[in-house]
């Protein structure tokens, strides 16, 4: 009875949704997953919101907590950290999604789930990391790839989540906006979809776009979630004043985060409702080229944010060849074998080379665990152990 219950109310939940779903959203019945989930077919809740949830209480989610979002190693607690910047995100991009008539479920999952294969210390860990990955497995290492790889591979101690096409999609497709006039669907599903977007991505490309609206939303609202915030942490910390952000910005946009964003959600409601594709006026996007282009050159090359890169650097060098070794001697008390290794299935160290396994286990670190792991491995300061 119960179970009739519940399945009742998930036909209710998908009727609703074809009352007033956009033709160009994504209706639920569409949703497939790769692999075959037994437990979806008796759950009450559609695909997506099982994603989001999914997603939410992963262990890959958690460690957002203590992770770089642009200004790492800061004593300050009103500093955006990754973990406010996918709330940000997920908020903005359902408020307009709810507007444009799109599937909010799908856009929670994406949003909550897109920086999920960030390393420790942000996009300049992210370098670090991928010259390593390059010297040692001969490709780069890409955020977004290693999101997929977190959520389809590594979670659940190596069976990973098995989200739905859409979602995994989404995330891989979530960055790499330049043009923001006009970001539309390509509509291609499948897993040669997936594996088309991830050869892209390695080869360096970036003509590539998520197979849903709701994804090409998320990909704009990234931008939003972050460029005003950005620059309210860079003022907060005195590296720019507000006078300094230019008029052109300031006229179309306003001088806050507050305005930025509200401005750019103005604008993309307007320009995108009932349309195929989420768009800006012309204006709206050049004012937020010029905003970013001002983060990039004011506050992201900001060599007072940058006093630390070359020791994080070598720390990073450091970890990872000391790590490898341990991995090649089967070095059992280890950290990477004591806090990494011993919750995957018994066939990943077999399945997967030193390097690659080296790699996972630095890119899911957060900051303050990758300083507490160095310290025990150069500094013979153990890291506390509060449960035995």
């Amino acid at each position: 009875m119960k179970r009739n219950f519940f399945q009742l109310l998930k036909k209710k939940a998908l009727q609703k949704e074809k009352e007033g779903l956009s033709p160009y959203g994504v209706f639920s019945e569409k949703a497939f997953r790769f692999k075959e989930d037994k437990t979806e077919k008796t759950d009450h809740r559609l695909p997506f919101a099982i994603d989001a949830d999914r997603i939410l209480y992963s262990k890959a989610y958690a460690r957002y907590i203590d992770k770089t979002q642009v200004f790492s190693l800061v004593p300050n607690d009103h500093i955006t950290h990754r973990a406010l910047h996918v709330q940000f995100l997920s908020k903005i991009s359902r408020t307009i999604g709810s507007l444009l008539g799109l599937n909010l479920d799908l856009i929670e999952a994406v949003s909550l789930g897109h920086d999920i294969g960030h390393p420790p210390f942000g996009h300049d860990g992210e370098e670090m990391l991928s010259a390593l990955s390059e010297r040692f497995l001969g490709k780069k290492f890409y955020h977004n790839v290693n999101s997929i790889r977190v959520l389809e591979y590594l979670e659940k101690g190596g069976k990973g989540l098995n989200l739905t096409f859409h979602t995994i999609d989404g995330i891989l497709c979530h960055n790499g906006e330049e043009d923001y006039i006009k970001t539309e669907p390509d509509r291609k599903t499948g897993r040669d979809k997936i594996d088309e977007t991830i050869a892209k991505i390695e080869r360096g490309q970036t003509d590539y776009s998520p197979s849903t609206l709701e994804g090409c939303l998320v990909k704009i609202c990234d931008t939003i979630s972050y460029v005003g915030r950005d620059l309210e942490d860079a003022i907060t910390l005195k590296l720019i004043k507000r006078e300094d952000i230019p008029e052109m910005v300031v006229k179309k946009l306003g001088n806050t985060a507050g305005k930025i964003v509200f401005n750019l959600v103005i604008d993309i409601i307007e320009n995108s409702l009932n349309k195929p594709y989420i768009s800006m006026s012309e204006d709206t996007a050049n004012a937020l080229f010029e905003l970013k282009n001002f983060n990039r050159e004011r506050v992201y090359k900001n060599k007072k944010i940058k006093r630390e890169h070359d020791k994080i650097k070598k720390m990073m060098e450091f970890l990872f060849e000391e790590t490898l070794k341990d991995i090649e001697k089967r070095k059992k008390d280890s950290p990477i074998f004591r806090d990494f290794i011993v919750e995957m299935d018994e066939n990943y160290i077999e399945k997967n080379s030193p390097p690659q396994i080296a790699l996972d286990y630095i890119a899911s670190m957060t900051d303050r665990y990758f300083i507490d792991i160095f310290k025990e491995k150069f500094v013979a300061l153990p890291l506390p152990r509060y449960f035995s």
